[in-house]
């Protein structure tokens, strides 16, 4: 399958059947986030996997509409940004110097919520890179801010980086009435989307 049949396929999975992804496909899935592009080779994340029934049920129970999603799903990866400021340049002249002199010299002077937005933004590149990987491992994804953010901080305990969102990972249910055999693709006519331009 191409990338164009991956895209006109993959969609975001809203009943799970209870089979795991096997151990070799997430380690594959580990790597594709190691290896996630990011402005100046920032990195600035952390992705936690999580498959242990217990645990997820205790995500899932702050995770709104999503609980049912995410207690059927084979494992919930939550994606964290760095959040603070001193570690976060120390991590950043450690994976890029030469990127460390652009962040000091343009990024740095427009304002510590300026640099949160873009290392947030970051993380969402490593989002499309991930649902994109699982589509064409064939698994099945479910994107979700809808989330207690908060909450998901105070049970992850990870010092120096916030939750941004997280993914329910699996395999959907035949039962899933989202899925596009049942509820086909609805988007904007490609001339609303694409321009092309030139001066």
């Amino acid at each position: 399958m191409n990338f164009l049949e991956l895209a006109q396929s993959r969609y975001t999975t809203k009943a799970y059947r209870s089979q795991f992804v096997s151990e070799d496909k997430i380690q594959s899935l580990k790597e594709i986030l190691r290896l996630t592009p990011s402005s100046i080779n920032s990195q600035p994340w952390q992705f936690v996997f999580i498959d242990d029934k217990a645990t997820k049920e205790q995500f899932a129970r702050i995770s709104y509409i999503n609980e049912q999603r995410i207690n059927e799903a084979s494992h919930l990866v939550v994606f964290l940004a760095h959040n603070n400021d001193s570690a976060f340049e120390a991590h950043l002249h450690k994976t890029s110097e030469m990127g460390y002199g652009f962040y000091e010299k343009i990024q740095k002077p427009r304002g510590a919520a300026f640099v949160q937005e873009w290392i947030d933004r970051q993380v969402y590149i490593a989002l499309g890179f991930f649902l994109s990987a699982c589509a064409a491992m064939g698994i099945d994804s479910t994107p979700m801010e809808g989330i207690l953010i908060e909450e998901y901080d105070r049970l992850l305990k990870v010092d120096g980086y916030k939750t941004l969102f997280a993914v329910a990972i699996g395999y959907r249910s035949d039962d899933d009435r989202n899925q596009p055999s049942q509820r086909p693709k609805t988007r904007l006519p490609l001339t609303d989307v694409v321009k092309e331009f030139k001066l």
